[in-house]
């Protein structure tokens, strides 16, 4: 019996535990960029650190994250985004009294640009066309 080709999709849970690091790049079999959800309680921080080549970006998902960047403090509140190249130094605190979880993203090299191909419908045949040239589809009825 050949072995079925299974898609290249997989799923996780965020678990927002008490563990400060939580890996998700494992569980989801992500090859290209690095992926942790983190949680930071009153008080608690990460190592000073920097990476000779990977960029990160964080995603506050609660409290607030003080983000020090070459030593100078900059806050990212819930749904808030940062992004920290290669070379710089940077250090994860959480100076406040409630906890603080974010997403942190981390990879390297060039991005390659728009490589997906979109179907107007799940029975349109062929090879599929640039995603801009299809309308995008109604709304569900809720």
């Amino acid at each position: 019996m050949a072995d079925e080709k299974k898609p290249e999709v997989s799923f996780a849970k965020l678990e927002r535990g008490e563990e400060m690091f939580q890996s998700l790049r494992r569980p989801l079999g992500v090859e290209s960029f690095g992926i942790n959800l983190m949680s930071l309680h009153p008080g608690q921080r990460l190592r000073v650190h920097r990476h000779d080549r990977q960029e990160e970006v964080y995603l506050v998902l609660e409290g607030t994250l003080t983000l020090l960047i070459e030593g100078e403090p900059h806050e990212v509140g819930p749904d808030g985004l940062a992004r920290v190249g290669p070379n710089v130094r940077r250090q994860l605190t959480n100076p406040t009294n409630e906890r603080v979880v974010l997403l942190a993203l981390g990879g390297s090299g060039t991005h390659e640009g728009r490589d997906g191909l979109a179907w107007a419908d799940w029975d349109e045949e062929g090879p599929g066309r640039e995603p801009r040239d299809i309308p995008l589809p109604g709304d569900l009825p809720v």
